[in-house]
């Protein structure tokens, strides 16, 4: 048996007595997109597959930085930090190649804390979505940057001037994929090991800065396959003395990291909704709708995409990185650019995503405002040509510009809380409003060259 042929319980418990494995790691995703875990027994993980194990809810109730948040509702101090049930998930097991002998399998939060979940939160809106007669698919790309250091050299020098695996603006270079080919086949080794195939993989512009495409699969697949990719990237680099950043804006002299998502969908029949022979560029009025929802409700949803102060330093004018919720037809410079194609081929490129998003809930917040477009027959504005970043747009189609902003419209929306349901929406403006206040507490470099001498 194969890993890929593996999708019941059943099924996992024969693979792992077959092949002798003493210990399996499990993973859940948290709020942040971190994957948090450990390794469990044999005789554990099997009596866990039925009824799953209980994992302790501080997991949903710390940042990044594992400080508890201050006024969280579903966890906390007030709870006691109980243990909350993790479900398994037998057709997410991996082989692990650079452990001997080790699987890797994911779970998602299940019983009280369900509700809050980022997994939970995609799952339950491609299921609304399946209800229409839709079903998604996905493509995730993410733009990193390789530091040729080690972890402990970066720490030493408190993040500050990172040594990048190559210098100045090459991209799409073969010369430098071919010098680092090692680097680049190890990592596309990894992946196909570990069933997350990739579509291409390149050099950006930017000095140490690559960028990956990972293969089109349906929605929540693609979500697990990059949500393993990020973590087990940085395990493969950190492994080699050298690491990965997917902040989204890791210096002022460069472009920010992407982390764009190819979208389309389709019926029962298994035929593209989004594509239509007889109208322009094979624009179905399903696709313009989807269009026309994302596009009228991207600012109240930006949060999710967009999820740490850092993101904001990304989504500047000029930059590669959206400023507006505009469309336009292979436009590289708006939010939301529609990609004419093929039967097969023709989606959207939802661009507005940084590297630094949790992947489950950046999918899921473009699929819930897609999905309403089509359901209210949301028509978009005119397509945008040319520089979007000079282009005059309405008050209404202007992304929030701070991360305090963005959590107080998501807050706030009644389209979140219609798909996302009212406990999510609380929690995770929470969550940002507390990345905002925590980031507040302190004086930057910037405000001390600025200020210190001469206000």
């Amino acid at each position: 048996m194969h890993t890929n042929d593996i999708k019941t319980g059943k099924d996992l418990k024969q693979y792992i007595t077959e092949n002798h494995f003493t210990q399996v790691k499990v993973g859940v995703i948290d709020i942040d997109g971190i994957m948090r875990g450990k390794y469990m027994s044999r005789e554990k993980f099997l009596s866990s597959l039925e009824s799953g194990f209980g994992f302790c809810d501080v997991v949903l109730g710390w940042d990044s930085n594992d400080a508890i948040y201050d006024s969280a509702k579903a966890t906390g101090w007030h709870l006691g930090f109980s243990d909350t049930p993790v479900r398994i998930l037998p057709s997410s097991v991996r082989k692990l190649p650079i452990e001997p002998n080790m699987l890797f399998v994911q779970g998602e939060f299940s019983g009280k804390l369900e509700s809050i979940c980022p997994r939970a939160a995609l799952r339950n809106v491609l299921a609304k979505g399946k209800e229409m007669g839709f079903t998604a698919f996905a493509g995730l790309e993410y733009e990193f940057l390789v530091c040729d250091e080690s972890h402990e050299s970066i720490l030493e020098k408190h993040y500050k001037n990172p040594k990048p695996l190559g210098f100045g603006a090459f991209g799409y270079s073969v010369i430098r994929n071919t010098v680092h080919s090692e680097f680049y086949r190890g990592l596309m080794d990894l992946c196909s090991e570990m069933n997350m195939p990739v579509e291409g993989f390149h050099e950006e512009t930017g000095p140490g800065a690559l960028e990956i495409a990972l293969t089109v699969d349906e929605a929540l697949i693609s979500a697990d396959n990059a949500a393993v990719f990020k973590t087990f990237s940085k395990v493969y680099a950190q492994r080699q003395n050298k690491m990965i950043s997917y902040m989204a804006k890791w210096s002022k002299d460069y472009s920010g990291q992407g982390g764009h998502i190819h979208i389309s969908l389709k019926n029962e029949k298994e035929e593209s909704i989004f594509y239509d022979e007889n109208s322009p560029h094979k624009m179905s009025q399903e696709m313009l709708y989807f269009i026309g929802g994302l596009q009228t409700y991207l600012p109240e949803v930006t949060c999710m995409s967009a999820p740490t102060i850092n993101s904001f330093r990304r989504l500047v004018p000029g930059f590669w990185a959206p400023t507006t919720s505009q469309w336009g037809i292979d436009n590289r410079t708006v939010a939301i650019r529609a990609i004419p194609g093929s039967k097969k081929s023709q989606r959207i490129e939802f661009r507005l995503p940084g590297a630094d998003a949790n992947p489950y809930l950046a999918l899921a917040s473009a699929l819930l405002c897609g999905f309403q477009g089509i359901q209210n027959k949301i028509e978009p504005d005119a397509p945008i040509t040319g520089n979007g970043y000079e282009t005059v747009v309405a008050k209404n189609r202007i992304l929030p510009r701070s991360l305090w902003d963005a959590a107080g419209l998501f807050r706030n929306s009644k389209l979140a809380e219609d798909w996302l349901g009212s406990a999510f929406v609380d929690h995770y403006a929470t969550t940002r409003e507390w990345e905002e206040k925590e980031f507040q507490k302190y004086v930057t470099d910037w405000e001390l060259k600025r200020y210190f001498e001469v206000i």
